[in-house]
């Protein structure tokens, strides 16, 4: 298979102005004629629905939430990138696109994270017409924070709430096409297949949450907007329903995976606690701006704390290990999310975390609070130190916060071209649940600013290419394959239902998360990754044989729903050990432990693996085969990582 990725000819600075020239046109009268899918209502699903219908396009929009206010992107805390440079300190397009580039450890296209640092400017234009309430300095200017992976200001932010006023300003522009009778929308109702007519993706198959009825819808296209897999590792930041079923069945039909191994691990959450969890809180990136990352320098001392026979606030600076200030004087605790997270997890093997596990290091704020004052930082932080005291008990104005490294984001996804177009005809993945801008590590504030540029500025402009060379008949859902699909998923529910076997859905979900965490997590080597692909299919054959689902397809049944994301979890755990076994180097968030520098970072090898791993699903028990897409550099060159 040839992986086009239909990058324009051209300047970099001119590819994406003379694409959005020579691409087809509809037809403003002609876009009424065209149905359009779009399966997920968070930033990248909501402002691509708004979009297209505002256009003139019928869409019709799903979310398995009761409403897309709900969608997880309402999670996310510390802001959004944009190459604004309101500070004045140096920022440009150029070098938001060379410092995401960089971030991404070489393993993006260049064309498209210099689009996506291009049209970036033009988001917070758009969002702040809707009313999001961003930050602004005393003038009345829009404020910007730093983030990790860059030396100046351009995260812009609202508190530490950013996720959710974008979204509230999305799902306004999305409410406002619903009432304009533009966009049909399917909340409680989750996407369980991709259907095929000729080739081409028209439609796909749901099922109502709440009465269990199945369900066909047709379309001209079909656009996935539906996040990413980080619950394959149970614990992580993201809400319990997100899941990779969407993607997952479109790969089955068809559509590459790429790059399924890279995950990204947040440094700043708040520790694991117990085996109550069903999820991980994160702590907003944004606090690294004021809070200090460290450690007490003596495993005595650490040991001491979690005996807590001594108080943090006791310890001198001399018996303070800054440790990210200390190894990375240019970034300090400012350093790329791989980097910190690596750094915290060192210190922790070496003895000397914090908390009673010895899984946490401090971020404290003392400091901070001494130069600036209380109030101050309570203005930058403040839901985010109640938030913590809430569910710690612990009030970070007076002792440093504990965090360490979760699971957080996924950088691979479905495989596109620069046009967003999966390798499947007339199917488009955006945001997450695509592969395409941040490499192997994603840097902060950059899933928002990805969501709403593939939604508002990219997809509305390539997906009338491909429209603009179809027919206008629409295809009834009573077409052969839409039966076909429909009895595949029937087939499926009907087979968990019928295993009525003795062990829960969350055992084999629990099970899978810590062979995923302990050997495909924050490091890997090949041995232990040999090991996880022999754990990973005993438990995929055992959960086939002895899952236990309560109740039935026709009624509210959450068991149902968790069953049918598992199974598809168990598969794509497969695929991701098999992604990091093939990926014989160290880059980003894939940190192979027999590929490192003398300092213990990420050694990549550039002559063997700059491509993007795109896999065909080729069958039931079959290995999946691998395509390559080279990856090009003629901008930047080809470095090791320097965060010093």
């Amino acid at each position: 298979m040839n992986l086009e990725s239909k990058i324009p000819e051209g300047p970099l600075a001119e590819k994406w102005t003379n694409h959005k020239f020579n691409v087809k046109l509809v037809n403003p009268a002609n876009k009424r004629k065209y149905d359009v899918i779009v399966v997920g209502t968070g930033l990248a699903g909501a402002s691509a629905s708004a979009s297209l219908a505002e256009l003139g396009y019928n869409v019709k929009a799903f979310c398995f939430q009761d409403s897309p206010r709900r969608a997880h992107s309402i999670a996310a805390q510390g802001g959004i990138n944009a190459a604004k440079n309101y500070q004045n300190d140096g920022d440009s397009v150029y070098r938001l696109f060379y410092d995401t580039i960089k971030g991404g450890d070489y393993r993006s296209r260049e064309a498209n994270v210099y689009r996506l640092a291009q049209v970036s400017v033009n988001i917070i234009d758009q969002c702040v017409a809707q009313g999001v309430p961003f930050a602004r300095e005393y003038g009345g200017l829009l404020s910007n924070r730093s983030f990790g992976g860059a030396q100046v200001s351009r995260t812009f932010y609202a508190r530490g709430q950013t996720g959710q006023q974008l979204l509230l300003g999305a799902y306004s522009a999305l409410s406002r096409q619903v009432a304009n009778g533009k966009v049909e929308l399917f909340p409680r109702t989750e996407m369980l297949d991709l259907v095929m007519v000729d080739g081409k993706a028209r439609g796909i198959v749901t099922r109502n949450l709440v009465t269990g009825k199945i369900e066909s819808h047709s379309a001209h296209a079909v656009v996935l907007a539906s996040g990413g897999y980080g619950n394959v590792f149970y614990l992580s930041t993201n809400a319990m329903g997100s899941n990779v079923t969407a993607a997952w069945r479109a790969h089955k039909k068809g559509a590459l995976m790429a790059n399924p191994c890279y995950t990204q691990i947040h440094p700043t959450c708040i520790p694991v606690s117990g085996d109550h969890q069903s999820k991980l809180t994160l702590m907003s990136e944004s606090l690294r701006n004021d809070g200090r990352v460290w450690v007490p320098a003596t495993k005595e001392l650490a040991e001491k704390i979690r005996k807590k026979e001594i108080h943090p606030n006791d310890l001198s600076e001399d018996e303070r290990d800054y440790y990210l200030e200390t190894k990375y004087p240019a970034f300090g605790n400012l350093v790329p999310r791989d980097v910190a997270s690596r750094n915290a997890k060192y210190v922790c093997d070496e003895g000397r975390g914090v908390n009673e596990s010895g899984k946490a290091v401090y971020l404290d704020f003392r400091d901070a609070i001494n130069r600036d004052g209380q109030d101050t930082i309570a203005g930058k932080y403040g839901n985010l130190f109640d938030m913590y005291k809430q569910i710690t008990g612990s009030n970070p104005y007076k002792e440093p916060m504990m965090i360490y490294p979760a699971v957080h984001y996924t950088m691979g996804g479905l495989w596109v071209d620069y046009n967003l177009k999966t390798n499947v005809e007339g199917l488009y993945a955006t945001g997450e649940s695509n592969f395409s801008d941040h490499g192997a590590n994603r840097l902060g504030a950059s899933a928002l600013m990805q969501g709403l540029a593939d939604g508002y500025f990219v997809l509305p402009y390539t997906i009338g290419n491909y429209l603009a060379g179809e027919k206008y008949e629409k295809i009834g859902t009573d077409h052969e394959a839409f039966k076909e699909a429909e009895k595949a998923v029937k087939d499926n529910i009907d087979k968990l239902l019928s295993i009525k076997g003795t062990k829960s859905v969350d055992h084999y979900h629990k099970e899978l998360g810590k062979i995923m965490w302990d050997y495909c997590g924050m490091s890997r080597t090949g041995e232990g990754l040999k090991k996880a692909k022999d754990m990973v299919k005993e438990l995929r054959a055992d959960f086939w044989n002895n899952v236990k689902v309560l109740g039935s397809n026709e009624e509210f049944n959450s068991l149902l729903e968790k069953a049918s994301r598992v199974a598809d979890f168990l598969e794509l755990g497969e695929l991701m050990i098999d992604d990091a076994l093939n990926r014989e180097e160290s880059c980003g968030g894939h940190f192979r432990e027999e590929h490192q520098t003398p300092e213990g970072e990420a050694k990549r090898n550039d002559e063997d693996f700059a491509y993007v791993a795109a896999w065909e699903y080729t069958g039931p028990e079959k290995p999946e085969t691998l395509h390559k897409e080279q990856l090009i550099f003629e901008n930047v060159k080809l470095t090791q990582r320097s965060y010093k």
